[in-house]
């Protein structure tokens, strides 16, 4: 039986560290080295040395877990009912283009359900880390989602579609609505991080399609955590397995999931 919360302490060490070199990495990074990995997805060698970086030393504190990595720098496989799902730099366009916002992401599921999760948005220096049953926190601090019961109280988070644009008018007149109807909508880059600030409250709301695990599985923890819901676009618990997400507090989740429904579908 492992203990969430020591394992999340020794994790979180992990993304700062990871945190850090990023940072550094970013001082002197030449954007002319940087590959696209499909239709509008960046990726570097600092990706995948960051994500080397991160199995080597989760590999270290918890050595029968296996791995869902983004680079698939580990082929490490494993009959463990625990894996680790890592994105090493989420936000790797702002990163190339000098943006201070992007975050290292680390979360942990058992038998596919995420029960711990950390993202360490380096730019801010902010360690965001939840487990399941015990809060969430942001740099040691308990954080919870916003108490907002109308739309328009809300700043919501969204990201853009970049190679799936099978729902794109539907997803433009959701935004539509959301102008309309909200404080604002932001885009920041970086689905981790738009799930943390989620779930501190930063963001009343956050929803997006064209996802993967490793985008959303940390974040998840933290909203649910805070008090928040998650689902997919169908309303359905499964937003780790799933390409799409809405995330936000009992009462405006219903609120949005219900104009995506009628645009999207």
């Amino acid at each position: 039986m492992i203990d969430l919360s020591v394992l999340t302490e020794k994790a979180s060490l992990v993304a700062k560290e990871a945190g850090a070199y990023l940072r550094q990495q970013q001082l002197t990074f030449d954007r002319s080295v940087v590959e696209l990995k499909s239709m509008n997805a960046l990726v570097s060698d600092v990706d995948r040395s960051t994500e080397e970086l991160i199995v080597k030393r989760l590999t270290e504190i918890f050595p029968e877990a296996g791995f869902l990595t983004e680079e698939e720098t580990t082929t490490q496989a494993t009959d463990s009912q625990y894996t680790w799902v890592i994105d090493p730099l989420d936000g790797t366009t702002n990163f190339v283009h000098g943006l201070p916002i992007f975050s290292v992401s680390i979360a942990l599921l058992k038998e596919e359900w995420p029960v711990m999760g950390i993202v360490y948005e380096v730019g801010m220096d902010e360690c965001f880390t939840a487990y399941e049953g015990g809060g969430a926190y942001l740099n040691g601090k308990r954080i919870n989602v916003t108490s907002s019961e109308r739309l328009e109280d809300t700043l919501l988070a969204t990201g853009f579609p970049y190679y799936n644009f099978s729902k794109l008018q539907g997803f433009q007149n959701t935004l539509a609505h959301m102008y309309q109807h909200t404080r604002g909508v932001r885009r920041i880059g970086t689905a981790a991080v738009d799930l943390a600030y989620t779930a501190c409250g930063r963001f009343d709301g956050y929803f997006e399609y064209g996802l993967s695990p490793w985008d959303v599985a940390a974040g998840v923890v933290l909203v649910r955590e805070a008090g928040g819901i998650v689902t997919n676009f169908a309303d359905k618990n499964v937003p780790v397995a799933a390409e799409s997400i809405i995330a936000a507090n009992k009462s405006i989740h219903p609120l949005v999931y219900t104009i995506i429904e009628q645009n999207i579908g």
